[in-house]
């Protein structure tokens, strides 16, 4: 990452800045989309902009993007204890039927199994 990037994601005080510039240049960045996303978790405090970021990166293409997905979806699980970001994030990545295959899910996913504890904290796994 150059310096002047460096420098004006420097003002990014909760996700927005890096999220933009990931929308605005996407498939121009991939050689510096891991510390963008290091950039995002740092500075997003409630995980917005991470499920927002991976929601994008998801559609974009999620093969490509799979790593990056998986950082900023794990962060936003830890961020986002209200709740407020996390059911739209479940239904993005793993589609309005996910209810229907949550236990197949849950043995296959962490991520999945960890954002679907939070949300549904009385089923036993």
């Amino acid at each position: 990452m150059d310096q002047e990037l460096k420098k004006y994601l420097s003002q990014d005080t909760d996700g927005l800045l890096t999220y933009e510039y990931i929308a605005n240049h996407i498939g121009n960045c991939d050689h510096i989309m891991d510390e963008l996303v290091d950039n995002m978790i740092f500075v997003d405090s409630t995980g917005q902009f991470a499920v927002s970021a991976a929601r994008y990166l998801y559609a974009i293409d999620h093969v490509r993007y799979e790593s990056q997905i998986s950082r900023l979806i794990a962060v936003a699980i830890e961020k986002d204890r209200e709740h407020r970001y996390l059911p739209d994030l479940v239904t993005a990545i793993w589609g309005d039927d996910y209810e229907a295959r949550a236990s197949e899910l849950c043995a296959s996913d962490n991520n999945f199994r960890r954002i679907y504890k939070r949300l549904t904290p009385s089923h036993k796994f």
